[in-house]
């Protein structure tokens, strides 16, 4: 059993201020309405779909099957890796505070393959994964948060 499935109970008391601090920096540079599409990668519990969800039309994608099972909100099981989507079938793609357990060179193409509009990635500072990250993601827009790094792009 691995990390996330042993704290999948506790993760929104342990995570949810901290999630909702990048959520309201995100949500600031994104253009939605009720027709936008929207994935969140590394959905989990859902912290990160909440504030979406009644806004446009959300689902969320996760490996672990704990998390999932305290999703409320739309969600597949899925790596993000290999998004089972086809080419730009989302306008806004998230991601928030879950790229540095994967593949990133993966990742970051496969959102942008899936992304037609915006896309917006937090990255955990202290993660062994920022710098590779900070030249995957050179040409997205940063902004600090105390611990992350927040990447927004318009495409």
């Amino acid at each position: 059993m691995n990390f996330y499935s042993k704290i999948a109970k506790s993760y929104n008391e342990l995570h949810k201020e901290e999630q909702e601090q990048k959520l309201k920096i995100i949500k600031k540079h994104l253009k939605i309405n009720k027709n936008t599409t929207l994935l969140d990668v590394g959905c989990g519990t859902g912290l990160s779909q909440k504030p979406f969800i009644n806004k446009c039309k959300c689902i969320g994608i996760d490996p672990n099957k704990e998390l999932l099972k305290l999703n409320p909100y739309p969600h597949l099981k899925a790596k993000a890796e290999k998004l089972p989507f086809k080419n730009k079938s989302f306008d806004i793609v998230i991601s928030v505070t879950s790229l540095h357990h994967c593949n990133l060179k993966k990742v970051i193409k496969e959102i942008e393959r899936v992304a037609k509009k915006q896309i917006a990635i937090s990255f955990l500072k202290k993660s062994k994964k920022l710098e590779q990250a900070r030249q995957l993601l050179k040409n997205y827009k940063q902004t600090e948060q105390e611990k992350d790094i927040i990447f927004i792009k318009t495409i």
